[in-house]
């Protein structure tokens, strides 16, 4: 049986609850987002609360608001930040990035961890349905309601696969967003890259800042995985 939690070095995220666990995409994510000391943080599709209770670490003066569409992945998360040093800090709503509403005090910051998958075999479970495939939440809502919730000159962060990164680019742009940073991710020195880590800005970039990241090395975390996740890993070797 899997372990239902995770622990890190500052928090402990149970996952029992929810469709998708703990796993390398969202932690990769949360320890790379190039924000630029945000002080409002909106976190979509939320999960179990890792992505927010990892920003809200890293950005000791950001407030955070995690939202979900899935009642367990709700619960969980409300109880990960309850038990969180930052469960002052977090607020986490039973609520979609759809029907979230657009107000004067807009955010500086958007993370998400989307559902992966927009063409491809449905998994049978309705809630790994949702958390995996992009039928609650397109990479264009994404990508437009991002741009009408973020400040001017604000950044979205995701994690999506290296087979998305140039549709979900275009929306971006229609939707007044330009890439800032992307980073590929490989597994193994031998593998392509599986995996985009991409920051857009709300305005214009003049050119984006493109990087790799290599995870393992001879079967262990490579040097830079291990810098990287340094904050966050119990055991980062």
């Amino acid at each position: 049986m899997a372990n239902p939690y995770f622990q890190f070095k500052q928090f402990t995220v149970h996952h029992d609850l929810c469709a998708m666990k703990v796993g390398t995409d969202g932690v990769i994510l949360g320890a790379w987002a190039p924000f630029a000391g945000p002080r409002t943080i909106l976190d979509v599709g939320t999960g179990s609360g890792l992505l927010a209770l990892m920003l809200a670490q890293r950005y000791p003066a950001a407030s955070l608001t995690a939202i979900d569409i899935d009642p367990s992945a709700i619960a969980q998360a409300t109880a990960n930040v309850a038990a969180s040093p930052f469960s002052e800090r977090i607020s986490v709503l039973h609520t979609s990035l759809q029907q979230f509403p657009a107000t004067d005090a807009a955010f500086d910051a958007v993370v998400c961890n989307p559902p992966f998958f927009e063409n491809s075999l449905l998994a049978p479970e309705p809630s790994r349905r949702t958390a995996r495939h992009a039928t609650e939440l397109t990479h264009e809502e994404l990508a437009y309601g991002a741009a009408r919730l973020l400040k001017a000159d604000g950044q979205l962060a995701v994690v999506i696969p290296s087979t998305s990164a140039d549709r979900l680019r275009q929306l971006c742009c229609m939707a007044g967003l330009s890439l800032e940073a992307i980073c590929h991710v490989q597994t193994t020195p031998r593998k392509a890259p599986k995996r985009i880590l991409a920051c857009f800005r709300k305005g214009h970039v003049a050119q984006a800042v493109e990087s790799t990241l290599m995870l393992t090395i001879d079967g262990r975390r490579s040097p830079a995985y291990s810098a990287l996740t340094a904050d966050f890993y119990l055991d980062n070797g």
